[in-house]
């Protein structure tokens, strides 16, 4: 669900507003429907398109799966969709899938959707509150700038999504990991070298995680990010909308 905690950061300070954290919000404008930040490494443009995005991908869902068997989260960043959630079909979540990459300016989706029951009221109040307390975290963590990092929480899950060099990835990704309830850290991140410098170069994508320790409500002492294995790691070949 898009409780706004994975990498895609239309600016954490946006987000949590929001989601009905009370975050003041510096350097942000409503236009056209979305909320543009002046922190966010995307351009203006693109920050609008990707508002854009979501609203086509959310009619299509809308108008090919019933509501009753699904409950799918979808954000964009960069033109790069995430859907997250459930539907209880394989065929379902493949037909999401479709319907995402054939909206206009979609250049790549990335399919997070499980198959099985949609999650109830409580599980996704639960992701809402775990989201405020991530976003809460990110804004307080050393090495992450304001508004660079976009975050989705699904079921525990966060997924982190953005343009940040390797070091603000890894810090966000800390600081994400040592929130209490997070079951799974996951990074959807565009490895900027010269990220916070002015620099429009990317480095190849790259998808981490971190998992909590289960006995313990922070991350073990000493776990760093390794690489993830399943649909994610596909994300390194770069699928393309068609």
């Amino acid at each position: 669900m898009k409780r706004t905690v994975g990498w895609i950061v239309v600016a954490a300070l946006a987000v949590a507003m929001l989601d009905g954290c009370v975050v003041p919000l510096i350097g942000a404008a409503a236009v056209g429907g979305g909320t543009v930040v002046a922190t966010d490494r995307r351009s203006v443009g693109i920050q609008l398109e990707d508002h854009k995005i979501e609203s086509r991908v959310n009619a299509a869902l809308i108008d090919n799966i019933p509501k009753t068997a699904m409950n799918i989260d979808v954000t964009s960043y960069d033109r790069r969709v995430l859907l997250t959630g459930q539907v209880r079909t394989a065929e379902q979540r493949a037909l999401a899938e479709s319907l995402a990459r054939k909206v206009e300016n979609v250049r790549e989706v990335i399919n997070e959707l499980t198959v099985g029951e949609p999650a109830t009221l409580g599980d996704r109040t639960d992701d809402t509150l775990l989201a405020g307390k991530v976003k809460t975290a990110l804004l307080g963590a050393d090495g992450v700038p304001t508004g660079v990092v976009d975050t989705t929480v699904e079921q525990g899950v966060v997924y982190l999504l953005g343009k940040v060099s390797p070091s603000e990835g890894e810090a966000a990704a800390r600081a994400a990991s040592r929130v209490s309830g997070v079951r799974r850290v996951v990074q959807d991140v565009r490895a900027d070298q010269r990220a916070g410098r002015g620099g429009d170069q990317e480095e190849p994508d790259r998808v981490s995680e971190q998992r909590q320790d289960q006995r313990s409500p922070s991350v073990t002492a000493g776990c760093a990010p390794r690489p993830i294995a399943g649909s994610l790691a596909a994300l390194t070949n770069r699928r393309r909308a068609g």
